[in-house]
């Protein structure tokens, strides 16, 4: 069974703001001439990898609540040049859109167990096919 990961947005206001950086970052690193793709750099190197590894996703936490989620393709720990230990969490660079649940602040990533995580949205249905501000209003409310 597939063990995730959830952690804060940091900077991102919404959704939309996140997959617009995602894209922007990519077309970026092609510019550059570097390796499209959609990595995040943490300080710890997860223990259970292998678990996260078999199907895991990083859960994405915005204004309160996880909204989005992006595919684990690979852990690569380093040391960096002052010689810290960091990982970087290799995405897939197309997000899926979450039921909302919401999640207190918290410092780093937290393990999410599958039965834990929230579902994903179907495509263009019921709650989905909503304006992204009406969505939030509404889970607002608790009535997402």
């Amino acid at each position: 069974m597939a063990l995730h990961l959830v952690k804060l947005c940091v900077g991102v206001s919404s959704v939309e703001e996140l997959v617009a950086w995602i894209d922007w970052r990519l077309d970026e690193k092609r510019r550059l001439g570097e390796v499209a793709e959609q990595k995040h750099t943490t300080r710890m190197v997860p223990k259970r990898a292998a678990d996260l590894l078999d199907g895991g996703s990083l859960y994405w936490v915005i204004k309160g609540n996880v909204q989005i989620r992006q595919e684990l393709i690979d852990i690569r720990p380093f040391t960096d040049r002052e010689g810290i230990q960091r990982c970087d969490l290799v995405l897939h660079p197309k997000p899926v859109l979450t039921q909302w649940q919401p999640r207190r602040a918290f410092q780093g990533w937290r393990y999410l167990t599958a039965e834990d995580a929230p579902r994903d949205l179907g495509g263009g249905k019921g709650a989905n096919a909503l304006p992204p501000h009406l969505r939030a209003e509404l889970a607002e409310l608790g009535l997402l």
